[in-house]
């Protein structure tokens, strides 16, 4: 299994110039001690969240400061760029890292849609008249588009990327129905959200099954799964276990991105998380039938009885223990690290992204954290 780092470029203080810095030494210092990837997000107008609107400018400053690490960007929002500046700038980008870049792909979310002037529901149209494109200029000498969304007049496009035929292509997915998508084109899964390997693992084994069925946009297939969660290694394992655990809740805070207008988005985190533990049934034991209940019959519990807020209550109680236990954080001293990566290995996991650096997690600690998995965490799978 390979081991990257994730970005949101976080800090506990709104300084632009201060987390560019920090990022940077962090990433080249994961680049000597042996990671495999870097992933970084592209958002916008997320203040004090996330401090990564051009991942690509990173990269190309990254490209000259790292020998091995590849460079993967997780992702592109396809909505928001015309396919030929696309196809431009991720292989100029493959050029300057010489052949280090992975090609993820996504469409975003409402608020960040509405801001760049499109509207939501054109949003999967789009991503995939884009996704159909770029592959074909890629490969194509002198090329020609005519779609719902772009149309493009005989023209050559250049330059085409360093590798043969491209980049790795990739499609960032929280749901299910994303997993088969991904499977259908023949491309990648980032799996973000944080999850507990038992609860992916059907997702995991279903997609290896159908994306040998796939008919890929591009020159080939990337049937690879990478996962993404929250963590940190620290010499003391209970100082990284509670921060670890710290971090991702706060992640996953209300009104926070990533859960800020979903329905019914504790009960499902809950349930990615492993399900309600028994230490706590015993606290909620009149609610968490109800909670538990199958997805069709928890829209009127949740809106109607309360539950929305006994599921956030419950979310909220899960302890660090709980949490590592079920490697939905990989965090805790290295030997903690290393069993619980071995738990997303198991499943048939091939990548795992840990982001590290967080708004309460201290630059000092991903420092150390980098320096601990370079030394004792990453040779563990290096020898798989």
């Amino acid at each position: 299994m390979k081991l990257a780092l994730q970005y949101e470029m976080q800090r506990p203080s709104l300084d632009d110039h201060l987390v560019l810095q920090e990022t940077m030494e962090q990433c080249i210092l994961a680049d000597e001690v042996g990671f495999d990837y870097l992933w970084f997000v592209e958002h916008h107008f997320l203040t004090g969240f996330s401090a990564s609107p051009c991942p690509d400018l990173v990269y190309a400053a990254l490209s000259q400061r790292t020998k091995q690490i590849r460079l993967g960007l997780g992702v592109v929002i396809l909505p928001y760029h015309h396919p030929n500046r696309v196809a431009e700038r991720v292989a100029m980008l493959d050029h300057l890292s010489e052949g280090r870049v992975d090609f993820g792909t996504g469409r975003s979310a409402p608020y960040e849609l509405t801001g760049m002037g499109i509207d939501p529901r054109d949003s999967r149209e789009m991503w995939e008249e884009s996704l159909s494109m770029v592959p074909d200029i890629w490969q194509t000498d002198l090329y020609s588009h005519e779609g719902k969304y772009w149309q493009v007049p005989e023209r050559q496009i250049l330059p085409k990327p360093y590798q043969n035929p491209h980049p790795p292509i990739w499609v960032a997915a929280l749901q299910p129905s994303t997993y088969e998508i991904a499977a259908s084109k023949g491309i990648g899964v980032l799996s973000f959200g944080s999850s507990a390997p038992s609860s992916l693992e059907p997702y995991v084994k279903a997609y290896r099954e159908n994306v040998k069925k796939a008919k890929p946009v591009g020159g080939f297939v990337n049937d690879q799964w990478a996962s993404s969660t929250l963590g940190v290694c620290l010499e003391d394992d209970r100082e990284a276990k509670e921060m670890g655990a710290q971090s991702l809740k706060n992640f996953f805070g209300p009104d926070r991105p990533y859960v800020q207008g979903q329905k019914d988005v504790y009960a499902q985190l809950l349930d990615k998380w492993g399900g309600v533990p028994d230490h706590l049934k015993a606290n909620f034991s009149r609610y968490v039938e109800d909670i538990e209940k199958p997805d069709e019959a928890k829209e009127d519990i949740l809106d109607y009885s309360g539950g929305s807020a006994i599921a956030h209550q419950i979310w909220s109680d899960l302890d660090a223990d709980t949490l590592c236990d079920r490697a939905v954080v990989i965090a805790g001293n290295p030997d903690s690290c290393i069993e619980a990566l071995k738990k997303h290995e198991a499943i048939g996991i091939d990548q795992m992204m840990i982001m590290m650096q967080t708004e309460t997690v201290p630059h000092e600690k991903v420092m150390e954290s980098i320096e601990l998995f370079g030394k004792y965490v990453i040779p563990e799978f290096k020898k798989r």
